[in-house]
């Protein structure tokens, strides 16, 4: 084969290689024609004049960048080490590639300079319990500054909140300190709930002496069970109580009624 054949046939080939474009889905691309867009186009096939056209390829997915870790000091002058992931997509291919020189870059930065503008405004006990809040206004400042790039920023995370070792010594104090408290209220509850419990029982009791000779029989049955040990009970003369009244019914020999009385107190028995 002629040596020229074989250089029509490297030439011709190149220029298919260069004219023909195929496109996913997901891509979008951002066609120069001698250094000025002359359109957007995708996805699928895409013919381009050689030499003269160039693409520039733009991706529309959804993607997820780590934000590196910003040593932080916050408002009460705490240094923290903070990391998080921003979601971002691009909405207008021409803007992402006209507007900025690397999109990602440019985002990615951004989001390191808010990150630590908006951290250091707030406590660290804000940091840690509001994240939910912060995350929101990460996201509403990065995605006004980057919407003239043509990029949508999704959500904003916070990963990691990575304490010095002094800190965390405190921090578990503080969280020990906070349990030991709980507890405590907790006991206090408990015991004034019994108190008010064995108060109206006490009532109830009064109210009915019956109730109390019953109440000491069931003591004295449960202390029975227990055969470990041996237990003197004094018996309250309230016990006897019923028989003294059956007693002072009956008659004596000679008719007359006897009288029994007892004493007032039990300690004169």
């Amino acid at each position: 084969m002629p040596m020229y054949l074989i250089f029509v046939i490297v030439v011709v080939v190149f220029i298919l290689g260069s004219a023909v474009r195929i496109l996913n889905e997901y891509e979008r691309g951002v066609i120069f024609r001698l250094g000025r867009v002359i359109d957007t186009k995708g996805p699928g096939l895409i013919l381009l004049i050689p030499i003269i056209d160039k693409m520039v390829k733009v991706s529309l997915r959804l993607e997820t960048r780590d934000v590196p870790p910003q040593d932080i000091i916050t408002k009460d002058n705490v240094s923290v080490e903070v990391n998080a992931v921003i979601y971002y997509r691009v909405m207008d291919p021409q803007k992402a590639v006209i507007a900025v020189e690397n999109y990602v870059f440019a985002t990615l930065q951004f989001a390191q300079t808010t990150l630590r503008s908006v951290l250091g405004q707030v406590e660290l006990d804000d940091l840690l319990a509001s994240r939910d809040k912060i995350n929101t206004q990460l996201q509403e400042i990065i995605d006004r500054h980057t919407d003239p790039w043509g990029i949508k920023v999704a959500s904003v995370e916070i990963k990691h909140v990575d304490l010095p070792q002094e800190m965390r010594r405190a921090w578990a104090k503080q969280s020990e300190a906070e349990r030991e408290r709980r507890a405590k209220i907790t006991h206090a509850e408990g015991e004034y709930q019994a108190s008010i419990q064995l108060a109206q029982a006490a009532r109830v009791i009064a109210g009915d002496p019956i109730a109390l000779q019953l109440r000491y029989l069931q003591t004295l049955n449960e202390v029975a069970a227990e055969n470990n040990s041996t237990l003197i009970f004094p018996i309250p003369i309230d016990l006897f109580t019923p028989f003294v009244k059956l007693a002072e019914k009956l008659t004596d020999k000679d008719g007359k009624e006897t009288s029994l009385k007892l004493p007032e107190k039990p300690d004169q028995v």
